[in-house]
C-alpha cells in the first residue's frame, strides 16, 4: 500500500464517524485558536508601545536624577562637551490647575526650553513657541494643548488671551498638538511655560530631569556613557544620574515581550495538548474497533508499515484540519478583541505557522503509540477478535 492508499483509507476512518472526528479536533482547535489570540495581542500591544516610545521624540536621551539636582546651566554644559547631542533641554514639571474666566481645568505645566519642541517631537497647531528670549527674561507666556483649548475657550482662539497658572497671569502665545499617551506620558491638559519663569513661579531651582537629541541614532550608547563619565566626575565617581537612550528603552520592552510571549504561548499550548490527548485517546479506540478490519488486511498481505500509516495519517489529519481551523479561530477572535476593546493586536506569520505545525506534531506525537499497536497485531487475533 502506498502512501496515498493509507490517506483515501484514512480519509475513510474519518468519514465513516464524522461526529467523533469533529469532536476531537475541538482541543485542537482551541489550542491553536488560545495560541494566536494570546500572540496576536501581545504583538499587537508591543506595537503600540513601541509607536508610544519613538513618539516622545527624535533619537531621545533621557536624563534622571539619581541624587543629583539638576540646573538649567547643566543642560548648556552637556550640549557643549558631548559632540554627539544636538540639543539638551531642561523639564520642570508638575500639577496646577489653569484658570480662564470662570472655568478651571486641572493641566499639567512643564518649564521648557525653545529647543524642546524639536527634542521631544512635539508640533504646533497653531501660533508660536517659546523663545530664547522669553527663557532669558521670564517672560509670563504659556503654550497649551488642544485639550486644554477645548476645555478651558470651547471654541474661541485662545492666543492673546490671559490665563492663570498657579496663582500667576500669562499671556497664551501657541498651542500644541495633542500625542498619545502611554504610562503617564504625553498628558493631553499641557501647560508649557519658559524654564526660568517656571522655577520662579513654583520657587524651584533645581530641575526634574534633561532630555537630549542624537546627532546620529548609532552614537546613543557612546552618548549614554560620556554623558554618566560627566555627571560621575563631578560627583566624585558615585552614578548619581540614569541615562537612558530611546534605543535602550526600546531593547528592554522587545527582551520582555519576548519573554511575555512565550509564557503565553506555553500556557496556551496547554489545551493543544490536552487536544493531542483526545486524539489519542479515539485513535486507541478506533484501533479497538477495527480490529478484525486490521486482522483482515494482514491476512490479505497488508504490512506493517502499511497499516502503521493508515492510522498516523489518520490522527495527523485530526490535527491538521483542527490546526488549520484553529488558525481561522484564532484570527477571528483577535480581530474581535481590536473592535471591541482598546487593545490592538497583530496576527503575525510566524504565530500562524508556529501555532500550525505545532498541532501537526501534535497529532504524529499523539497518533504514534496508536499506530504502532494497530501495526503489531497478530492477524489470526485479530481476525478472533469479537
Amino acid at each position: 500500500m502506498n502512501i496515498l492508499e493509507a490517506a483515501r483509507s484514512a480519509f475513510d476512518g474519518i468519514a465513516a464517524n464524522k461526529m467523533r472526528a469533529v469532536l476531537t479536533t475541538l482541543g485542537v482547535i482551541i489550542g491553536v485558536a488560545a495560541v494566536i489570540s494570546l500572540v496576536s495581542i501581545s504583538e499587537g500591544s508591543i506595537r503600540q508601545i513601541t509607536a508610544q516610545i519613538e513618539e516622545m521624540g527624535t533619537d531621545l536621551i533621557t536624563i534622571h536624577s539619581g541624587g543629583m539636582t539638576f540646573t538649567v546651566e547643566d543642560a548648556a554644559e552637556l550640549e557643549r562637551r558631548v559632540p554627539t547631542l544636538k540639543a539638551v533641554v531642561p523639564h520642570l514639571e508638575t500639577s496646577s490647575t489653569i484658570k480662564w474666566g470662570l472655568t478651571n481645568y486641572h493641566t499639567q505645566i512643564a518649564g521648557v526650553g525653545p529647543a524642546y519642541l524639536e527634542v521631544r517631537n512635539y508640533k504646533l497647531s497653531w501660533g508660536r513657541f517659546i523663545s530664547e528670549t522669553d527663557v532669558q527674561f521670564n517672560r509670563p507666556v504659556a503654550v497649551i494643548s488642544e485639550t486644554v483649548v477645548q476645555e478651558l475657550f470651547r471654541g474661541r482662539d485662545p492666543l492673546g488671551e490671559t490665563v492663570t497658572l498657579h496663582g500667576q497671569q500669562f499671556t497664551v502665545v501657541g498651542v500644541l498638538e495633542d500625542k498619545g499617551g502611554m504610562f503617564g506620558y504625553y498628558p493631553r491638559n499641557l501647560a508649557m511655560i519658559p524654564i526660568t519663569t517656571a522655577q520662579r513661579v513654583l520657587r524651584m531651582g533645581w530641575i526634574h530631569m534633561l532630555y537630549g537629541q542624537l546627532t546620529d541614532r548609532e552614537a546613543s550608547a557612546q552618548t549614554v556613557q560620556h554623558i554618566q563619565a560627566i555627571f560621575s566626575h563631578r560627583s566624585g565617581g558615585r552614578e548619581m544620574v540614569y541615562v537612558e537612550s530611546q534605543e535602550e528603552m526600546l531593547k528592554r520592552i522587545a527582551e520582555a515581550h519576548r519573554t511575555g510571549t512565550l509564557m503565553l504561548a506555553a500556557i496556551a499550548s496547554i489545551a493543544l495538548l490536552v487536544g493531542g490527548i483526545g486524539i489519542m485517546n479515539i485513535m486507541l479506540v478506533s484501533v479497538t474497533e477495527r480490529t478484525r478490519e486490521i486482522g483482515l488486511r494482514k491476512a490479505l498481505g497488508a504490512k506493517r508499515r502499511s497499516i502503521l500509516g493508515q492510522f498516523l495519517i489518520e490522527a495527523v489529519l485530526i490535527s491538521m484540519a483542527g490546526g488549520a481551523l484553529g488558525v481561522w479561530a484564532g484570527y477571528g477572535v483577535s480581530r474581535l478583541i481590536s473592535k471591541f476593546s482598546e487593545l490592538q493586536t497583530a496576527v503575525s506569520v510566524s504565530s500562524v505557522i508556529l501555532s500550525f505545525s505545532f498541532a501537526a506534531a501534535v497529532g504524529i506525537i499523539f497518533g504514534v503509540y496508536p499506530a504502532i499497536k494497530a501495526a503489531r497485531l497478530a492477524p489470526i487475533a485479530a481476525l478472533r477478535y469479537e
